[in-house]
């Protein structure tokens, strides 16, 4: 199927057949109870009847494919990299047909590019002074209190719960929170400069996206009523506000959070520099890995993906429908990442044997750290559930990637971009 990847087409005889089979029969006698007989002594023809049919089947199956696999590659002379692909395409016992196919991984083929002279850009680090007072703000809000709003009328940003009542509708109407001015035109522009229990006689088109589907994209005449009114009261920025967050006053509290956001925005910026290299070094060299990697891969996401989405209530086609895709387009999209990402695995796992890189008890320490924070858990949590996973060696992997981008990033020729406008 291509340098990596070998299709195997087997097509079993009768004699492997009948030696599946009769294994199977072996292999539940042991186990069910059949009166008037010790365990492994019941005749066939009594298995056959206290064992269901389609669980003789499964287990025969299963025999004939193991065995005839080993026999494929033995003839063949293949030595399988990675664990193999197996698919029963046909099995029927009364004609004495069984066929499968099997994909046999060879080993990944590597030819690395010049890694030494990789080339990327990244925009400017400096963190300016209106994205620390834009991230106070947001902190401002965050901390903001609910306060009842007297003696003036609706502004915007205010909340207001409105009663819409239809002309002609039994009934009290309808009552609804609102963010003043992020509402729909005809209603934001109703509502300002109206104070609390005032009423409003109006007509009112709703909008097609309105949650009361029942009124949505229709018009009728209506009675708003201004039930309450409030709004958000921010704290005021100065030292009191700032101690809260442990610091003494407002210029230590700025200073921290500027370094903060410096942090953060390196983070950012070198996981965009880290997604150029390997793109880079990707397309200049030749790579080619056997298809079971990258399914296995693919398959995993696929796999958390619906268990996730089952979670919320709701199917892989809901989860592709939310991000414009049918269900086939998502898992053709994440074969093609997974593809990527498995190329890029290997190509990292060379460079690592190029550079006769080591791993210390420190990179291993660190990984640990890194992957505690990505998932808010305690490092010996982390531990623990890779252990009891079977996959302590992601972290051996993640420390070995994180290693090899480390030293790609001193190879490389870094430019900064010029900021837009500049």
């Amino acid at each position: 199927m291509n340098p990596c990847t070998i299709k195997l087409t087997v097509v079993c005889d009768e004699a492997q057949i009948k030696e599946g089979y009769d294994k199977a029969i072996k292999q539940f006698a042991k186990k069910v109870k059949v009166p008037g007989f010790r365990p492994g002594a019941a005749p066939k023809a009594m298995i056959e009847k206290v064992v269901p049919e389609a669980e003789l089947i499964e287990q025969s199956a299963d025999n004939i494919a193991r065995s005839a696999f080993k026999a494929a590659i033995e003839q063949e002379q293949l030595q399988p990299h990675s664990q193999p692909h197996l698919e029963i395409t046909a099995y029927d016992l009364k004609q004495n047909r069984f066929e499968m196919t099997v994909l046999v991984p060879k080993a990944p083929i590597v030819e690395l590019g010049d890694y030494k002279s990789l080339k990327a850009s990244r925009p400017p680090l400096e963190t300016t002074e209106q994205e620390v007072d834009s991230y106070i703000e947001e902190m401002r809000r965050r901390k903001s209190k609910r306060e009842t709003v007297t003696g003036r009328g609706v502004q915007q940003g205010d909340v207001a719960v409105v009663n819409i009542k239809l002309a002609g509708e039994e009934g009290d109407g309808r009552t609804f929170m609102t963010i003043a001015g992020q509402t729909f035109p005809q209603l934001d522009e109703a509502l300002l400069g109206m104070e609390a229990e005032q009423m409003k006689a109006l007509s009112l088109t709703f909008p097609e996206n309105f949650q009361e589907k029942d009124w949505a994209n229709k018009t009728f005449d209506c009675q708003i009523t201004l039930r309450s009114l409030s709004t958000m009261k921010l704290p005021d920025l100065d030292d009191t506000f700032a101690q809260e967050f442990n610091v003494e006053n407002l210029a230590e509290f700025k200073q921290r959070v500027k370094e903060s956001l410096g942090r953060q925005k390196a983070a950012f910026f070198q996981s965009y520099v880290n997604e150029q290299l390997l793109d880079s070094l990707r397309a200049a060299s030749t790579v080619h890995v056997p298809d079971t990697m990258w399914l296995d891969v693919a398959n995993q996401r696929l796999r958390e993906t619906a268990i996730e989405q089952q979670r919320q209530g709701k199917t892989l086609e809901d989860f592709a429908k939310e991000n414009n895709m049918t269900v086939e387009a998502l898992i053709e999209a994440q074969k093609n990442e997974a593809r990527i990402q498995v190329e890029r695995a290997v190509m990292v796992q060379k460079i690592f044997e190029l550079e006769e890189m080591k791993l210390t008890n420190n990179d291993l320490t660190e990984q640990l750290h890194i992957l505690a924070r990505e998932y808010d858990m305690d490092p010996k949590d982390v531990l623990e559930t890779l252990k009891k996973n079977g996959s302590v060696n992601e972290l051996q992997f993640g420390a070995m990637f994180r290693k090899v981008l480390e030293k790609l990033n001193t190879f490389a020729t870094i430019t900064e971009e010029t900021p837009q406008g500049g």
